[in-house]
């Protein structure tokens, strides 16, 4: 029998897609709706999100899913846009990749050591960590001018509803959660300077985040009412709740531009070793954590093709499964391959400085890139 679907809006670092679920007591029936790219823009020195296209390649979607019973969004982590008094976006947001955060963490440390805020959030240090994002805007005029603050799926549900509102799940990668109460670190962020009222109130996955508003069903073609569901916002937390497990010890590979490996544990570990070993503690589905440790993912591979222009991606990898393996290994890992651009010269020169042969062809540069990433998964 025919069922109203659900809308489910996953952006990627690289891409957005609206899927389309139709769920019935046996089966579940998923449908590509619609696809659109995700291409950062640089102006000058700095890198932004194309927020407004990717707020554009949603519409475009729910007008392709058509009716729908409920539309819940989720994306990368991290990144966020600021509002002024009026509720309009100042500025792009900034990319998580943009160089403004390198050398911050040292100056937040000086005020809340490493340790401390690990034993407090249980999140791994990264550069591009939201703490150490605010940390760097802290005297720009954009931040002084802001009065909210949104991560990204939480700016653009509020741009379909009306409402706002901070979803824990993706919260909780800000490094300004506590793990063990699912509530703000509130020591933390006073020591670290940020202003918890920037955040509007926290939202739980399955909390109605509103409906979507009436100029938002005109130009999509919807019928309202169309409820807006907070779901579990941080795109990894949705793909681990999605995991078909059938006991309750399992592991996941979670593999995109960023590539997870971890558990889903009950409570954080927020011991020095596990701060050590760089692992962290993301808040997922139901009051679960995710532990878990970050690997840099095919934004390798991604990023050598943007430097090829386009290239059929069957026939490199293909030609990459007739190349020598191990060649050539780099570690995946190294914040030298964090920031855009170059990254074919980048690999070579990686393995030049290592001793390695130099791998030239496309062919060889993808073997080495998968080559890495199967080791750095073990």
């Amino acid at each position: 029998m025919p069922t109203t679907p659900y809308a489910a809006i996953d952006l990627g670092a690289s891409s957005g897609r609206v899927i389309t679920a139709r769920i019935t007591p046996d089966t579940l029936r998923l449908s590509e709706a619609h696809r659109f790219a995700n291409r950062p823009v640089r102006t000058g020195p700095a890198l932004h999100w194309d927020v407004l296209g990717l707020y554009a390649g949603i519409l475009d979607g729910l007008r392709k899913a058509g009716a729908v019973r409920s539309v819940g969004i989720d994306s990368w982590a991290v990144d966020y846009g600021l509002l002024d008094a009026d509720g309009a976006l100042l500025g792009n947001p900034f990319h998580y990749r943009d160089r403004r955060t390198e050398h911050v963490a040292e100056k937040v440390w000086a005020a809340l050591p490493a340790a401390e805020l690990y034993a407090a959030t249980g999140i791994q240090y990264a550069p591009f960590n939201t703490l150490y994002q605010l940390a760097a805007a802290r005297e720009s005029a954009q931040l002084t001018a802001a009065r909210r603050l949104l991560l990204i799926p939480d700016l653009l549900t509020y741009w379909l509803t009306g409402e706002q509102g901070t979803e824990l799940t993706n919260a909780s990668t800000t490094q300004l959660v506590d793990p063990r109460t699912g509530d703000w670190a509130h020591d933390v962020a006073a020591r670290a300077g940020i202003d918890l009222d920037l955040f509007p109130a926290l939202r739980r996955p399955g909390d109605r985040a509103g409906e979507l508003l009436p100029h938002v069903l005109d130009e999509t073609g919807l019928t309202g009412p169309v409820p807006v569901t907070t779901v579990t916002s941080h795109d990894t937390a949705s793909a681990v709740a999605a995991v078909p497990a059938t006991e309750r010890n399992f592991a996941y590979i979670c593999t995109g531009t960023w590539s997870l490996a971890g558990l889903e544990l009950d409570a954080p570990v927020l011991t020095e070793a596990s701060r050590a070993a760089n692992f962290t503690n993301e808040l997922g589905i139901d009051g679960t954590v995710r532990y878990l440790r970050n690997i840099m993912g095919l934004w390798l591979l991604q990023e050598c093709q943007r430097a090829w222009g386009e290239t059929d991606l069957t026939e490199l990898l293909d030609a990459a499964a007739r190349a020598d393996s191990l060649r050539s290994v780099i570690d995946a890992g190294d914040p030298a391959f964090l920031a855009p651009g170059g990254m074919p010269d980048r690999i070579a020169a990686a393995c030049r400085a290592t001793g390695q042969p130099e791998p030239r062809t496309r062919a060889q540069i993808t073997r080495c890139i998968l080559d890495s990433l199967a080791l750095a998964h073990r």
